[in-house]
């Protein structure tokens, strides 16, 4: 058994590790992971016979059901042919067979514009697209469905909400609470918007805590005023790998600053943990399917149904109005009024199909095995030398995702040289710049994983 990360593959005994290098860049490599200098074209590693590499998952099952779901997984890559070891999750997820299936069959028996279409396909088509509405809705336990707001990903999600909600309710001087850690999607919108405002917004940043490798709350609590009227944060960081209390800065915001709306970024969260928006407390909630065994191009974004109600159209078109004349326009209310065009049907039918093939195995039961996969890949990665990995320490407050630097290698020649063993991890600053800038480095690798992994 073993679990291919950073450098080299460990054995589960934790014994002796060796990952095959190109001649030319051998030697640096070997003693990047060393400490010394290398011989011959083969970096080793020795480590402990700890606890971790011999600890019982009570979970596993989980992936061993679900690794044959995933055809992409038993390929090869290279030019040597060797085995894919996917550890990218982070950036998107695979897709299992049955939502492979699920988009053909639409494609094939089903395709039809939705809504207005008195035909059978249309019919159809229209019931699948809905259908999959509720299913997001149960799946967050929203308050209703007309809270579902489809989206090409939770980027756009963001976007929607700059541009409506903070178009129309926002003005120079109101204060705007981020954290550093957030990613790009949840940075840049506001910042476009404090461009456009005469006067702009004063956006301030939640800064990290370095003795615990989370976020400051103690700091954040003395950003909020009565002038703060956004406040956006991740549920888990892409970088840091941490799980923030949201309910507690939910009420630190409730507190501080009653007028403000919460917007929080789930991409992280929706697809390993269960989420429920409603005990969360939150006003928004972004996510992406893509992350989450669903196609690309979909997500959605949540919203208190009377806060959207209340917020005008991002885009116009078909679909949004209610009368059209020259003279004017009205419109329908959410979800409608935020979906114009040609909705990205098939994308909602096949992110239908990933929460009925997630919530087959169970959120709570993936989000168990993640925790255990966690503190493996954590653990086993803390005895590399050289190796700084990113966020809080192991423990429950971790999900199965570490961002690391080595002090010898940079980020994305560490992941060439994987990749050249089959290993895919993700490298570059992960959409998160001021968060590296933050921490000092410019980039990082990342290994992420998902449900269909396992210990080997």
């Amino acid at each position: 058994m073993r679990l291919p990360i950073s450098l080299f593959t460990l054995t589960a005994a934790g014994t002796t590790a060796f990952v095959p290098l190109p001649a030319s860049r051998s030697t640096a490599l070997s003693a990047a992971v060393n400490g010394e200098s290398a011989k011959g074209s083969t970096a080793e590693v020795t480590t402990k016979n700890d606890s971790s590499s011999t600890k019982k998952f009570h979970y596993e099952y989980i992936a061993r059901k679900a690794r044959p779901h995933f055809d992409i997984l038993s390929r090869t890559v290279t030019d040597k042919d060797v085995p894919l070891i996917y550890l990218d999750s982070g950036a998107t997820s695979q897709k299992p067979g049955a939502v492979l299936e699920k988009l053909d069959d639409y494609y094939k028996r089903v395709n039809s514009n939705v809504h207005r279409g008195a035909h059978t396909l249309s019919r159809e088509a229209t019931s699948a697209y809905e259908e999959a509405r509720d299913k997001v809705s149960s799946f967050i336990n929203a308050h209703s469905r007309n809270e579902i707001v489809f989206t090409s990903g939770a980027t756009e999600a963001i976007n929607l909400v700059a541009q409506s909600y903070g178009r129309t309710n926002l003005k120079a001087g109101d204060e705007v609470v981020l954290t550093v850690a957030e990613h790009h999607a949840n940075l840049v919108p506001w910042q476009m918007l404090s461009q456009e405002i005469d006067g702009g917004l004063t956006i301030k940043y939640v800064r990290i805590d370095p003795e615990t490798g989370c976020l400051d709350l103690k700091h954040m609590e003395s950003l909020l005023t009565e002038k703060t009227k956004i406040v956006g944060f991740q549920h888990v960081s892409n970088v840091l790998g941490c799980i923030n209390p949201v309910k507690d800065m939910v009420s630190m915001v409730r507190d501080k600053s009653p007028n403000a709306k919460i917007i929080l970024d789930a991409c992280q969260s929706v697809p390993h943990m269960p989420v429920d928006v409603q005990e969360l407390d939150v006003d928004f909630l972004a996510a992406s399917g893509h992350k989450m065994c669903g196609p690309t191009g979909i997500g959605f974004l949540w919203g208190r149904e009377d806060l959207l109600n209340s917020m005008p159209p991002w885009k116009g078109g078909g679909e949004m109005i209610d009368q059209v004349t020259l003279e004017g326009s009205t419109y329908l209310p959410s979800p409608s009024r935020f979906e114009a065009g040609t909705p990205a049907i098939a994308q909602a039918v096949g992110l239908a199909a990933a929460i009925d093939y997630l919530t087959s195995f169970g959120m709570k039961e993936i989000e168990a095995y993640e925790h255990e996969l966690a503190e493996y890949l954590y653990d086993q990665m803390k005895q590399v030398p050289g190796l700084t990995i990113l966020g809080p320490p192991n423990g429950k407050q971790r999900v199965a995702l570490c961002a690391f630097t080595h002090e010898s290698i940079h980020p994305s020649d560490l992941s060439t040289f994987l990749d050249m063993e089959g290993v895919a991890v993700r490298a570059g600053h992960h959409c998160c710049q001021p968060l590296h800038q933050e921490l000092g480095f410019s980039h990082s690798a990342r290994a992420s994983l998902y449900l269909y992994n396992t210990k080997e």
